[in-house]
């Protein structure tokens, strides 16, 4: 046995013992532990792409250039959580899910705020929102009537 190898096994039998023998290895039950827990955790940084103008394909990693740098792992992801949900719903499910959040957003806002929202609605071209073209025009919308409060 090599003086490495030995020192090694002295070193483990301390960490086994409950000895610290690696800086920053608190609580570690071996040396192996004791030198997984000083190097700290590994961080894993996850990315969805979900832009209708990033190409399909598109490797975003030349942006990412600077996390690279910091030992960052970069792990490709999705998000998926509408069409998951669609899919344990069904499409009759799901589409009731959608009809309830339309019921509960009528009873907040009443008749009247949906007029109003479409009067402001109707204003908006391809060059200017509906909220642009009535401050224009100076068009009288009542927001309160179907903005959140």
């Amino acid at each position: 046995m090599s003086s490495g190898q030995e020192e090694r096994s002295h070193l483990d039998a301390r960490a086994r013992q409950g000895e610290t023998v690696v800086p920053g290895g608190t609580g570690g039950k071996s040396l192996e532990a004791q030198e997984h827990l000083a190097q700290g955790p590994k961080q894993t940084l996850t990315l969805t792409c979900t832009s209708h103008r990033t190409s399909p394909g598109r490797s975003i990693l030349p942006y990412l250039k600077g996390f690279l740098g910091l030992g960052l792992t970069i792990t490709p992801g999705r998000s998926r959580g509408g069409q998951t949900r669609k899919e344990q719903l069904g499409t009759e499910g799901y589409q009731q899910l959608g009809q309830k959040g339309g019921q509960t957003r009528k009873e907040q806002i009443g008749r009247e705020g949906y007029q109003e929202m479409g009067r402001k609605g109707g204003l908006g071209t391809t060059d200017k929102s509906g909220g642009e073209r009535a401050a224009q025009e100076g068009a009288d919308i009542d927001e309160s009537k179907f903005s959140k409060s």
